[in-house]
């Protein structure tokens, strides 16, 4: 990625694995073209996501973002006391570790996720949580089927139509059903993908809402992001029937010391790197 052209943040889910023959641009990509693209990287890369970020995530952890925030402290689900026989969807699940944490504590997750490969992982680590293939934009599940829906860095950065993500999670979710979603913090597209001082000048418009899109040879979208900023975020998350109730930016803990794409201890400490909404089915 030439960083003096473009700026847009490696997404959380997406880690830092690109194609060698990849070429960064930003162009319109638009809803088939990025279902297509994220559905390839993901069962390309999802070997290499999980052997070095794995041990990060655990096998049953929940956590929003590379800072660290974990549910078990963050209770933006509710208290975890509150979880036992709730029915939970997990959109962009990757290998199931949310859901795995949610089960633990008596909820009954489904783990939805585009890729194959990272559902293989899901299996691999363990059998114990439904899993579901399938696009977010297209929620095979019947009307109010879950209590609560959570996504942690999956689906919503990479897909043309958020409303329409969230439309279809209010369409499942049961009235005063909860939706909390994490996503790259709306800012950092304005700096380049660097975790050390380079990464600390803006390099790019915040307000360019044209996608971040990896090519190959012959044009062909390899990885798909799209780009909004906070107030898109916001009525993106109204449009499909929610009530925003909270925004959590977490800030950088002193006791993770790891460098995830552009996240770091240097930039998390000066600016936000994670947009966390917390919506509610009226």
């Amino acid at each position: 990625m030439n960083q003096e052209d473009y700026a847009p943040e490696d997404a959380y889910e997406a880690g830092d694995a690109t194609g060698e023959d990849a070429q960064a641009t930003r162009r319109e990509a638009g809803e088939a073209e990025s279902s297509r693209a994220s559905r390839g990287w993901w069962d390309r890369n999802a070997d290499d996501y999980q052997n070095e970020h794995g041990a990060f995530l655990g096998d049953d952890r929940f956590v929003w973002g590379p800072e660290g925030l974990d549910e078990a402290d963050a209770a933006l689900l509710g208290p975890a006391d509150s979880l036992k026989d709730k029915d939970v969807l997990e959109i962009g699940a990757g290998a199931a570790q949310c859901s795995r944490w949610l089960a633990a504590r008596g909820a009954r997750p489904v783990a939805l996720d585009l890729s194959h490969r990272q559902l293989q992982h899901a299996l691999r680590i363990g059998e114990d949580v439904p899993l579901v293939e399938a696009d977010a934009g297209r929620l095979p599940f019947r009307d109010a089927s879950f209590d609560l829906a959570c996504s942690a860095y999956g689906a919503v950065p990479f897909v043309a139509d958020p409303a329409n993500v969230m439309r279809e999670v209010h369409r499942v979710l049961r009235p005063g059903g909860r939706w909390v979603f994490s996503v790259t913090h709306p800012i950092r597209w304005a700096f380049p993908d660097e975790p050390g001082p380079e990464g600390l000048s803006i390099a790019a418009s915040y307000f360019d809402r044209t996608p971040y899109v990896e090519q190959d040879e012959e044009g062909r979208a390899v990885y798909v992001e799209h780009h909004r900023t906070l107030g898109d975020r916001v009525r993106d998350v109204v449009a499909g029937g929610f009530r925003l109730v909270d925004l959590v930016e977490p800030e950088w803990p002193e006791w993770n010391t790891q460098e995830w794409g552009g996240w770091s201890p240097l930039r998390g400490n000066l600016i936000p790197g994670t947009a966390i909404f917390v919506c509610e089915r009226d």
